[in-house]
């Protein structure tokens, strides 16, 4: 059981928020100089409020960014795994579930602003969701004729380094929905976006089964992450392998 104790005699003031110098404090730089000037734990210590005995809010912040290694991250647990952190317990935990939602529900938002007309318009979009999950997962977003997104179909989810999705399962939304085309995404949860025979096979899978049907396929688009020396994702399109 996570105890949250604000103010305990035993705190030593540089631990708590409230001794800081006010400038310092996350409510007044946020006040001040605008969300953008605060550090992400700082950021989630506004959600946490309180910290425990010895530990403030961003110090809590801080530990959890750097056990899970991004917000990205932070953000994929389930509220029963994040209420299991240091610190948080259900209602903290909550607060935080709820302000990654929010976050996400802004993105969704935005995919529709634009054209999902670049690999890189697309990586934009929805590595956000797919490049930190510890399986893969394969999804189909539907496009109209000004390449707007129209829709977003979970068609597969596997294990760690292995998922399977049938082209006509990956045609089915499209088709249902009577799209002009459809974009193929999948994660490695390894990081690393170089695809593997089988991504290539199911990519030459679903070229024919798509201009069988008639139907525009744009791309096939794997999400890695962020390394030096490399693009985090693979287009098929500009590999050569969608025409």
């Amino acid at each position: 059981m996570n105890t949250e104790i604000s103010g305990s005699p035993k705190e030593t003031k540089q631990n708590r928020i409230q001794d800081m110098p006010t400038d310092q404090r996350p409510r007044e730089k946020l006040a001040n100089l605008g969300p953008g000037s605060l550090e992400n734990a700082e950021l989630m210590a506004l959600f946490l409020s309180t910290g425990t005995k010895g530990k403030s809010a961003i110090e809590i912040g801080h530990m959890m960014i750097q056990k899970h290694g991004s917000l990205g991250a932070l953000g994929s647990l389930p509220l029963s795994e994040l209420a299991k952190e240091y610190g948080l317990g259900i209602a903290k935990a909550s607060k935080l579930v709820a302000a990654f939602e929010l976050g996400n529900r802004v993105a969704r938002e935005q995919i529709n602003t634009n054209p999902l007309n670049s690999p890189e318009r697309i990586h934009e979009c929805f590595a956000p969701q797919l490049q930190h999950l510890t399986h893969e997962q394969v999804i189909v977003v539907t496009v109209d004729t000004r390449l707007r997104h129209t829709s977003t179909t979970t068609v597969s989810q596997g294990t760690v380094n292995e998922s399977t999705a049938h082209p006509r399962e990956i045609l089915r939304p499209a088709i249902t929905r009577a799209a002009h085309g459809f974009i193929l995404i999948h994660n490695h949860p390894s990081g690393d976006p170089s695809p593997s025979r089988a991504d290539e096979q199911v990519t030459r899978r679903v070229v024919d089964a798509a201009n069988l049907m008639q139907i525009r396929f744009l791309d096939h688009i794997i999400i890695g992450k962020c390394q030096p020396g490399r693009l985090p994702y693979y287009s098929f399109r500009e590999a050569g392998l969608v025409p």
